[in-house]
């Protein structure tokens, strides 16, 4: 593998655990370092770590403790 994909990869954890888990990634980043912004969206879609996830988190986080706010007034 290209050594600075191995570098980028073993700067987080996330990377990592994401490769082990789907080892074809091994394959793919052997033959075509190029694909390392492919493999990191992907890896963000799946762990949900993009902005929209986060935004979603909090909505639904406001929204349960509205819930709770809610069923403790009544």
């Amino acid at each position: 593998m290209n050594y600075d994909v191995l570098l980028k990869l073993q700067k987080d954890e996330k990377y990592l655990k994401f490769l082990r888990e789907n080892s074809n990634w091994y394959k793919e980043l052997n033959r075509n370092p190029e694909s390392y912004d492919y493999f990191v969206k992907k890896m963000k879609e799946k762990y949900k770590l993009r902005k929209i996830d986060k935004v979603d988190n909090i909505v639904e986080t406001i929204d349960l403790m509205s819930k709770i706010i809610n069923i403790s007034n009544e």
